[in-house]
Protein backbone atom coordinates (compact mmCIF):
# COMPACT_ATOMS: atom_id res chain seq x y z
CA UNK A 1 0.00 0.00 0.00
CA UNK A 2 2.71 2.28 0.56
CA UNK A 3 3.82 1.81 -3.07
CA UNK A 4 0.69 2.60 -4.25
CA UNK A 5 0.62 6.11 -2.39
CA UNK A 6 4.44 6.69 -3.58
CA UNK A 7 3.83 6.00 -6.73
CA UNK A 8 0.19 7.97 -6.88
CA UNK A 9 2.13 11.16 -5.69
CA UNK A 10 4.78 11.40 -7.96
CA UNK A 11 1.92 10.50 -11.26
CA UNK A 12 2.50 13.18 -13.24
CA UNK A 13 0.39 11.58 -16.13
CA UNK A 14 -2.73 14.15 -16.78
CA UNK A 15 -1.73 17.56 -15.45
CA UNK A 16 -1.42 19.10 -18.23
CA UNK A 17 -5.02 18.30 -19.33
CA UNK A 18 -6.15 19.68 -15.92
CA UNK A 19 -3.82 22.52 -16.76
CA UNK A 20 -5.68 23.54 -19.43
CA UNK A 21 -9.18 22.67 -19.22
CA UNK A 22 -8.60 25.38 -16.16
CA UNK A 23 -7.08 27.68 -18.50
CA UNK A 24 -9.56 27.53 -20.98
CA UNK A 25 -12.23 27.65 -17.85
CA UNK A 26 -10.20 31.04 -16.64
CA UNK A 27 -10.78 32.52 -20.53
CA UNK A 28 -14.61 31.22 -20.53
CA UNK A 29 -15.70 33.30 -17.22
CA UNK A 30 -13.22 35.93 -18.32
CA UNK A 31 -15.20 36.39 -21.84
CA UNK A 32 -18.68 35.86 -20.08
CA UNK A 33 -17.52 39.06 -17.39
CA UNK A 34 -16.53 41.22 -20.00
CA UNK A 35 -19.17 40.74 -22.50
CA UNK A 36 -22.08 40.77 -20.06
CA UNK A 37 -21.96 44.79 -20.21
CA UNK A 38 -22.17 44.74 -23.99
CA UNK A 39 -25.10 42.58 -24.19
CA UNK A 40 -27.58 45.14 -23.43
CA UNK A 41 -26.00 47.33 -26.03
CA UNK A 42 -25.90 44.96 -28.71
CA UNK A 43 -29.80 44.04 -27.81
CA UNK A 44 -30.88 47.81 -28.23
CA UNK A 45 -28.94 47.49 -31.57
CA UNK A 46 -30.08 44.82 -32.75
CA UNK A 47 -33.54 45.98 -31.73
CA UNK A 48 -33.41 49.37 -34.12
CA UNK A 49 -31.83 47.56 -36.71
CA UNK A 50 -35.40 45.18 -36.47
CA UNK A 51 -37.54 48.20 -36.23
CA UNK A 52 -35.89 49.89 -39.49
CA UNK A 53 -36.65 46.99 -41.06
Amino acid sequence: MSNFIKRFSNDERGVTAIEYGLIAGIIVVALAASLAPIAKQLTSVFATILAAI
